[in-house]
């Protein structure tokens, strides 16, 4: 969902995890110029078609090719003894919106998080935003949220494996919630 937290809690994430990087999906936008408009004049941002997905798919195929020669740290950012046979293990987190409905990415993720948020709470998160173009009068209700349910709506039916995690809780129970979680899925490759 728009406004969620992806990109704080990956930010976070990062800092705590050994040898991670972070690819954004927000930084595959099309330019404004090849992103199209709706009968209502929206641009349509919030769609497969407004991102260079392919080019994404690209980027993390070659991070997971090198992972070493990334921008990762050689030494665990962590202390914790239950990490010491890590050495090997380099974690990517890629954030974004419209990641686990693009059919070739379905094949590369070890672990699947989806940040939901109420309508209300979403508006409100995203009014507070500045984008770059910015959004227009009835944009968020006639083109944002509705391709967020229509997404969430096509990842419900179509994917699995998916921890759903509640936008609202605080920034600290996320964070403290998927790196226990990552911290076991980092165990089970290393033992």
């Amino acid at each position: 969902v728009t406004n969620g937290g992806k990109t704080t809690l990956a930010e976070k994430l990062k800092k705590m995890l050994p040898k991670c990087d972070i690819i954004s999906q927000d930084d595959f936008f099309k330019p404004e110029s090849e992103v199209e408009t709706d009968e209502r004049g929206f641009k349509l941002y919030d769609v497969l078609d407004a991102l260079y997905m392919d080019e994404l798919v690209k980027s993390i195929r070659n991070w997971m090719k090198s992972p070493a020669s990334s921008d990762v740290l050689t030494e665990l950012q962590s202390p914790c003894d239950s990490m010491k046979n890590s050495d090997d293990v380099y974690i990517l987190i890629v954030e974004g919106f419209l990641l686990y409905n693009y059919a070739p990415l379905n094949e590369l993720w070890n672990r699947r998080y989806f940040l939901t948020l109420p309508y209300e709470e979403c508006k409100r998160r995203r009014s507070t935003r500045v984008y770059q173009p910015a959004d227009t009068p009835g944009y968020f209700d006639g083109h944002v949220w509705p391709m967020y349910l229509k997404y969430k709506n096509e990842l419900e039916q179509n994917a699995s494996n998916i921890v759903y995690l509640d936008g609202t809780k605080s920034q600290e129970e996320l964070l403290s919630s998927v790196y226990s979680d990552i911290i076991q899925e980092l165990k089970k490759l290393t033992e």
